[in-house]
């Protein structure tokens, strides 16, 4: 349950999927005054919930589920009033909910927000939903867009601004410069872009590689982004996205990092330690290897829900779930 965006979504999916479940979800958006205070303000009883919930929001109806996955503000106040109708229901919380932790079975945070708690999870980096199936049949599917491409298959994820960090134009013109001499010297890039690269960026990027061998997805058609982590042998992201980096971590290939210009201190300290894990290297112009343990925060918190199930809920998990 979440309000919906992508960002917020993908992790409750994320821990599901880890789980072998096939999850039930509810999109939800709240009605002022809720929508403002949640979770300060506390919701009504669930009779009330007609006219808590926004217009277009997933009904919530019995019967109430075993588990209860929750991300983002505006579901806290929702899972605290549906964990009351059910005791039995296991709830999980990915990211800070803004409320005692104790009110949750277990909280999912990163390291890097340095917050504690006897039913906090831990993670490194970001709950996602890439999976070494995943990639395996992305691999499969996406084979053809490496035709004519070099060695080694490089991808490149590049985000952009936000409230944190800044890609700036001279960031955007030195890193094209980089992947241009990479595949001159005969790497074969596969280049991605999101929606906050922004235009001048872009038009940047076109410009520098023109006329040179490589993929670089103009946003049309099936995006191709599991395609390019399952067949990369390396993969260069930009610093912008703990979620993107995660990912990019996960497949146990080198993960070089494009630094942008400011950043807030927490996702600072993100980076730092996996590059004092000797998970990531900078990105500085050319492809390197090395070896290290791939992130598994959204396994490691599946074992955890599954823990919580069986006694809270008396539930076992499938064996689909007891094999990876």
């Amino acid at each position: 349950m979440s309000d919906g965006r992508a960002g917020i979504e993908n992790p409750c999916l994320g821990l599901a999927e880890s789980m072998g479940l096939t999850p039930q979800v509810k999109r939800i958006a709240l009605r002022t005054p809720w929508q403002q205070t949640t979770p300060y303000l506390p919701l009504p009883g669930l009779w009330a919930l007609p006219r808590v919930l926004a217009a277009g929001a997933s009904p919530l109806t019995p019967p109430w589920p075993d588990l209860l996955i929750t991300s983002g503000r505006q579901a806290v106040g929702l899972s605290m009033l549906l964990g009351r109708q059910s005791p039995r229901m296991v709830r999980v919380h990915i990211q800070n909910p803004g409320v005692p932790y104790s009110r949750f079975d277990l909280v999912s945070l990163p390291r890097h927000d340095n917050r504690h708690g006897a039913n906090v999870v831990e993670s490194t980096g970001a709950i996602h939903r890439v999976t070494p199936a995943k990639l395996e049949a992305a691999a499969r599917h996406f084979a053809p867009i490496t035709q004519g491409l070099g060695r080694p298959l490089v991808a490149v994820m590049i985000g952009g601004s936000n409230r944190f960090s800044t890609l700036t134009p001279a960031i955007t013109a030195t890193l094209a410069d980089r992947l241009a001499a990479l595949a001159r010297q005969g790497a074969g890039l596969m280049i991605t872009t999101s929606r906050r690269t922004g235009a001048e960026n872009e038009a940047i990027l076109r410009e520098k590689l023109a006329g040179l061998p490589l993929l670089l997805w103009d946003g049309t058609g099936e995006n191709p982004y599991f395609g390019l982590l399952a067949l990369a042998d390396a993969l260069i992201v930009t610093a912008d996205s703990v979620a993107m980096v995660s990912e990019a971590a996960s497949t146990g290939k080198p993960v070089h990092i494009i630094d942008l210009a400011g950043n807030a201190p927490k996702f600072q300290r993100f980076h730092d330690l996996l590059r004092a894990g000797g998970v990531t290297r900078p990105f500085q112009g050319q492809v390197e290897s090395w070896t290290y343990h791939p992130l598994d925060d959204t396994a490691h918190l599946a074992a955890r829900t599954w823990e919580m199930l069986a006694t809270k809920a008396a539930f076992t998990p499938p064996r689909q779930a007891e094999t990876g």
